[in-house]
């Protein structure tokens, strides 16, 4: 007797972190869609039996729609999210523009908000519950002098808030909500920073692999009565000074 596969939606999908978390749902016998704008371009994802790839920009609502309607007509369901799809870049303060800011928008907020009405809609259909994981920010509670990153964080704290909104609002419906926080993590956006730098932006010495938010993703999944935590990823940088 087969057992039906769950089904799980990772958006940034084609490299770094949100390729690892999808190799890890693969692993773990998940059926994947993965998006990112080019994903079907990418070297560290492939298309299978087990894995459906969409392009195109999250931060659109079209886009959320083909994700979904993907899910379904490839796997019949959707079991669980991973809002991963983010982009990060520092700078003074005041020279962030309003293109820098409607970026962050678009891609951080509408990024994570259409595709996560549509999952939970097909989630309450479902009746058999879900897990919603959001990537967002080790820094968004934890400034750092020296990596100003104000306005991105703007959009890394509403994604906190929204997933505590949500985990009390759907909390009945055993749709649980949460979220992963990374400090500096290994990724091909940090190819350019030294590596002592990175080093120095946790008290551990060492910055994260994709594997160990990957990890962080699979346990929250798998945790049946986590709802509402933020768990941080970042070598213990969220306690404070070091």
């Amino acid at each position: 007797m087969s057992i039906e596969r769950k089904v799980a939606l990772v958006t940034g999908a084609s490299q770094g972190i949100g390729a690892g978390i999808v190799k890890a749902f693969v692993e773990r016998g998940y059926n994947v869609v993965a998006n990112s704008r080019k994903v079907t371009q990418s070297t560290e994802v492939a298309a299978s039996d087990h894995v459906a790839l969409v392009d195109g920009d999250i931060g659109e609502s079209t886009t959320a729609a083909k994700v979904v309607e993907t899910a379904l007509s490839r796997f019949r369901s959707i079991d669980v999210l991973v809002n991963n799809a983010g982009i990060f870049f520092t700078k003074p303060f005041t020279d962030y523009t309003a293109d820098d800011f409607q970026a962050l928008v678009s891609t951080n907020l509408e990024g994570f908000l259409y595709v996560t009405q549509l999952a939970v809609k097909q989630m309450l259909a479902q009746k058999t519950g879900g897990s919603i994981v959001t990537i967002t920010a080790a820094l968004a509670r934890n400034p750092i002098r020296g990596v100003p990153a104000a306005v991105p964080m703007i959009t890394k704290g509403g994604l906190e808030t929204v997933m505590q909104h949500l985990t009390m609002e759907y909390a009945k419906d055993g749709i649980r909500v949460n979220a992963v926080a990374p400090g500096a993590v290994d990724t091909p956006l940090h190819r350019g920073t030294p590596k002592e730098v990175m080093e120095s932006l946790s008290p551990l010495g060492r910055p994260s692999t994709v594997k160990d938010i990957a990890d962080a993703v699979l346990f929250l999944t798998d945790a049946a009565t986590v709802t509402g935590h933020i768990l941080y990823v970042d070598g213990g940088a969220h306690f404070g000074r070091w």
